[in-house]
């Protein structure tokens, strides 16, 4: 913990009497003893961190920032405190980020809670500095950890539409509806549906995963459950487009094309039957075939 086992008490003593000064007195008044120093900041224990933390504090409140005992305290501060990020970020385990990035992002917060921290106001620094983690690692999660960004409305409606679900999933034993839903929340059915499309953009996976169904023997990739381009649903589409084109054509043409493509009948067959050379018959299809795509293309 620190480089003496009576350093620790001492100083902690020192902190706890120095925190206590009546509203009149002025920190920058008060004699400037030497901090203790601490070999392994990141090793003292957090009952001692929390007595330690104030004689820290009151240094950098009365030392010029950039001096090298600034740097000492603040970074001690730092360091010593680095259980308290711990402690917070362990509400946030199980979210599907990495532990090192949600302390990194903890870290930050117990930064600038340091940094603003007023010692004049005589309140515990945890007082301040949880809810600066806890708020950091929280803005992590809403703006960066999102594999579709959408709007933060959404973000968060995401949050009570899992807590909701969890609640009413656990009193009922079955899965809530849209409109169970939307009566705890007090919100439409349609915001509930914006809600839970919106919460399909919260993570992705890769396609590639392995695929194991719970409850059953389903093998496989994702991959084998993604659809494809179905060539019948492109044909069914074209048809549609044809549709009032064909019915601008006169009867002949429309016979025409009936007998090709609906009954495949050759040119030649299709000249016998109407009574017309097989030349004929070749340039009215392209005649017709052009008028329909010229429809089309003006259509687009």
């Amino acid at each position: 913990m620190t480089s003496n086992g009576t350093t620790t008490a001492a100083t902690a003593s020192t902190a706890r009497t120095s925190t206590r000064c009546r509203p009149s007195e002025s920190l920058h008044t008060a004699p400037a003893e030497p901090l203790p120093l601490i070999e392994e900041p990141r090793c003292v224990a957090p009952a001692d961190a929390r007595d330690l933390s104030p004689l820290f504090l009151e240094r950098l409140a009365t030392t010029e920032e950039g001096a090298p005992e600034y740097q000492y305290a603040r970074n001690t501060l730092i360091e010593m405190n680095l259980s308290l990020v711990r402690y917070v970020a362990r509400r946030f385990k199980n979210r599907g980020e990495s532990v090192e990035d949600v302390l990194q992002v903890g870290a930050v917060g117990l930064i600038k809670a340091i940094d603003r921290y007023d010692v004049y106001r005589q309140v515990e620094f945890t007082t301040l500095a949880v809810p600066y983690i806890q708020g950091e690692i929280k803005r992590h999660f809403r703006d960066q950890t999102w594999a579709v960004h959408v709007p933060r409305r959404l973000q968060e409606l995401r949050t009570d539409l899992a807590r909701t679900r969890e609640r009413l999933a656990a009193e009922g034993n079955h899965e809530p509806s849209t409109a169970e839903l939307a009566t705890h929340l007090g919100l439409a059915e349609d915001e509930i549906l914006e809600g839970l499309v919106a919460s399909n953009g919260y993570d992705a996976d890769s396609i590639d995963r392995p695929l194991q169904a719970s409850g059953s023997k389903q093998r496989g990739l994702v991959a084998d459950l993604v659809g494809g381009n179905d060539p019948a649903l492109d044909l069914a589409e074209h048809v549609q487009a044809l549709k009032p084109h064909l019915a601008q054509l006169d009867a002949r043409e429309r016979k025409l094309l009936r007998l090709r493509f609906g009954a495949e009948m050759t040119q030649a067959e299709i000249g016998e039957e109407l009574g017309v050379t097989q030349m004929q018959i070749s340039r009215l299809l392209n005649r017709t075939c052009s008028k329909l795509r010229e429809s089309l293309l003006i259509e687009e």
